[in-house]
């Protein structure tokens, strides 16, 4: 089984790995909250645990981008933070369960398998991005809004899946065209703008709430508005 710890302190990692490691688990430890996202988009993990407060990205937002980008991937928080608000904070994101330091390893062990147990149960991942009724099925590589399937090109496709992948975070159109069109932003075209264009007349024009917004002189963020 694979693992993902985001935990900024390197005492506390090290002890989570070494307990995994002597249980026969493959533990991958980041530092902080980018790195950690950089390490999910890599590769699939069958739990992910995360420190609440994280350098760069926090624990909570990590939780909530990952359940934009798979919904069926345990996820654990650990936390110093032991009021209803933050846990209510934290579930609210989508996390699974939350374990308040200090805490023996063998109760971080059993919550473990206990979550790894429970979703393989349920059938395990379902490769989907989400948001509000907005479905994009990575398997299938499909895209339907309020049960109505929408036929995009590759290129519409590829955008649309970076944009949710990044949901709540403002997109920049230099970022776009490194990652969709895998090239040097060149801006002297509107190329990025005419295909989120074309992707506001499907997926925005004929429903509500609105999903792709502008934001002048920065990009474009996936919010619900």
């Amino acid at each position: 089984m694979k693992i993902l710890l985001v935990e900024d302190e390197p005492p506390l990692a090290s002890f989570v790995k070494k307990g995994f490691a002597h249980e026969g688990y493959d533990l991958t430890v980041a530092y902080d909250g980018r790195t950690g996202w950089s390490l999910y988009e890599q590769q699939p993990y069958d739990l992910v645990i995360l420190d609440v407060n994280l350098p760069y990205v926090s624990g909570v937002e990590l939780c909530r981008r990952i359940r934009a980008h798979s919904r069926r991937v345990p996820v654990l928080l650990l936390t110093a933070l032991d009021s209803l608000d933050d846990k209510e904070a934290g579930f609210a994101a989508g996390a699974d369960d939350y374990l308040v330091k200090p805490f023996e390893f063998r109760e971080l062990l059993m919550r473990a398998r206990a979550l790894t147990q429970r979703y393989a149960a349920a059938g395990g991942e379902r490769h989907e991005l989400r948001m509000a009724d907005l479905v994009l099925d990575l398997d299938a590589k499909t895209v339907a809004r309020a049960g109505q399937r929408i036929a995009l090109t590759t290129r519409e496709y590829s955008l649309l899946e970076h944009l949710l992948r990044n949901r709540g975070r403002v997109v920049s159109r230099v970022d776009i065209a490194e990652r969709v069109w895998d090239l040097d932003f060149d801006t002297t075209t509107n190329v990025i703008d005419v295909y989120v264009s074309y992707l506001r007349k499907k997926l925005d024009r004929d429903f509500s709430p609105k999903l792709i917004h502008t934001v002048v002189g920065m990009g474009y963020v996936m919010r619900e508005e």
